[in-house]
């Protein structure tokens, strides 16, 4: 490696010790992935060992760990039956500077003084400083099974805990289409031929597999975003970064909140972003305000918004301050009820957010209140 290259090498930001393939459901392509990256570590002088690739049966993920050294595997009997298992105190004695593991959400054969789950092999060999490469399907997440197994009728046996995955450095989705994935399966290159029909007919059903990889791509893409939001926040505190929308809808008791919320889903819907309603409790409040918000509190779960109460009696300040800290990129009021009077002596609530809103580059948008529309009932006879 030349000079100019070690320098640029250095710049380049490390990959990180936890690196993980995402993917929709077998077949996608995760093993033959990270296979790939081990021998382009290994390319780049890294000591890169395979810790455990399951191949199953297919001769192209075999062929794919190439002249990448392989830890021996160990041999576990079980009901007079003997499996093969990872050797976890062979691969940190052998300490590389990473190790491939595959299949994240195994469950080992059970043995004495072993762990359950392979997650936590994984967690033993991060602990003892060696990064790891390692893949998971989307249905094995603890948070995604029971839904997964409500959309396919096929039972999720095996889970990992969302905290595992999210300890995760990096993420990578391997997708493929539904089509792509069914075609694999036909021809062999997934399931052996006699599990093939039935596959096909049950969980690879396309509507499956449209609904998995809508999952996978959503949970890669959130944790993605928090991870790049802390980074922006860590660095530039009182920056918005528009990564993606977040509306925020700001409420009180006033007659004709309800529409301006609604108002406020239609945006975000229309852009795709997330909804947050913000109440900013003053201690003006009444037993009147109270039974109002708790209407409006159910308005926004049915809108699928995230609510939120703090406490102030600057309501401007404390919604851009809210705001702020949340990377909320557009703002939502509803127009003033108050007379010109009140806004000469008291001051304009809108005015002020509108004004600390500009130094910090968000959107305001002002909804007038319309009054809900009485419904008139007719009565006709056939």
């Amino acid at each position: 490696m030349t000079d100019a290259s070690s320098q640029l090498t250095e710049a380049v930001e490390p990959a990180g010790r936890f690196r993980l393939y995402v993917g929709a459901a077998a077949g996608v392509g995760k093993t033959v992935a990270m296979l790939e990256e081990g021998k382009r570590r290994a390319e780049r002088g890294s000591d890169v060992v395979v810790g455990f690739v399951e191949a199953h049966g297919r001769a192209f993920t075999t062929a794919a760990v190439g002249e990448l050294e392989v830890v021996a595997r160990k041999k576990v009997v079980y009901h007079g039956s003997v499996f093969e298992e990872m050797d976890t105190a062979a691969v940190i004695a052998r300490h590389p500077s990473v190790a491939l593991v595959d299949e994240l959400a195994h469950t080992n054969v059970p043995e004495e003084g072993a762990h359950e789950k392979r997650w936590q092999d994984v967690s033993d060999i991060l602990d003892a400083g060696i990064s790891v490469i390692s893949t998971v399907n989307v249905q094995h997440l603890e948070s995604i099974a029971d839904a997964v197994e409500q959309m396919t009728g096929a039972r999720v046996r095996e889970r990992v805990p969302d905290w595992v995955v999210r300890r995760a450095d990096q993420l990578e989705l391997i997708d493929s289409s539904p089509e792509q994935l069914r075609r694999r399966m036909a021809h062999g290159n997934i399931y052996p031929p006699d599990k093939v029909p039935d596959a096909l007919s049950n969980f690879f059903q396309t509507e499956n597999l449209t609904a998995l990889r809508e999952l996978a791509l959503r949970f890669v893409a959130d944790e993605v975003d928090e991870h790049l939001l802390a980074r922006l926040a860590a660095r530039h505190e009182r920056e918005i970064w528009d990564v993606t929308e977040r509306i925020m809808v700001a409420v009180d008791a006033t007659e004709g909140t309800g529409g301006v919320m609604r108002r406020a889903a239609r945006l975000a819907a229309r852009v795709k972003g997330e909804l947050y309603v913000l109440h900013v409790a003053s201690s003006e409040g009444s037993r009147r305000d109270e039974a109002r918000l708790g209407e409006l509190r159910e308005l926004a779960g049915a809108l699928g918004a995230r609510w939120s109460e703090i406490p102030g009696d600057e309501p401007a300040r404390a919604l851009m301050d809210w705001a702020v800290s949340h990377q909320i990129t557009q703002v939502v009021l509803g127009s003033s009820r108050r007379s010109r009077l009140e806004e000469l002596t008291r001051g304009s609530i809108v005015s002020r957010v509108i004004r600390l809103a500009s130094d910090v580059d968000v959107d305001v948008h002002v909804i007038a209140r319309r009054e809900p529309r009485a419904l008139v009932t007719r009565a006709y006879e056939d």
